[in-house]
């Protein structure tokens, strides 16, 4: 019988994610005053974030979403980047703010971003709730950080392993 994953160590509290989450939608909304913002999540891990992000916002934005995967139900990226689900609308001419959970290698955002330059926006900007700066292979300079983690396997917070822990209210280590 194979052992179960549980939960370890609370990396980011409760509290601590709401404070940033606003400290960051402020910062957001006044960065994007009067331009025409759209978010995108990028499903389904970001959409806890997402959510609390927008509602703090003080200025009018538009969402769509995207669904990529380089995960499957491992605890390590695959490498291999899949676009499960598009955008529904053209991005051309609009200032796009990428909404992430997490960058760990780096590698799948690196992708995501040269696919969305590829359409043209006006500008381009990532806001992660989560950096491992530890495990970055790609060079990326998210303009929005919430936290800095270690390097570990993560969940909470729409985070997840195998599509389980996304509603916890935390985030915490997932131990073997």
């Amino acid at each position: 019988m194979t052992e179960q994953p549980h939960l370890g160590e609370v990396v980011v509290a409760a509290d601590d994610l709401e404070r940033r989450v606003r400290e960051l939608a402020e910062a957001v909304s006044a960065d994007y005053e009067g331009k025409d913002l759209l978010l995108i999540g990028v499903l389904k891990g970001a959409v806890f974030f997402l959510a609390d992000l927008m509602r703090s916002l003080r200025i009018d934005c538009e969402v769509d979403f995207m669904a990529i995967s380089s995960y499957g139900s491992s605890t390590k990226s695959s490498g291999v980047v899949r676009i499960l689900k598009d955008l529904d609308a053209a991005i051309e001419g609009r200032h796009v703010l990428i909404v992430e959970d997490i960058i760990d290698s780096g590698l799948t955002l690196q992708y995501l971003l040269r696919n969305l330059a590829g359409r043209g926006p006006a500008s381009l900007e990532v806001c992660a709730l989560l950096l491992k700066p530890s495990s970055s292979q790609a060079q990326l300079a998210p303009r929005y950080v919430g936290f800095e983690i270690p390097d570990r396997f993560v969940v909470g917070y729409g985070l997840d392993h195998a599509e389980r822990y996304r509603a916890l209210p935390y985030v915490a280590v997932l131990e073997a």
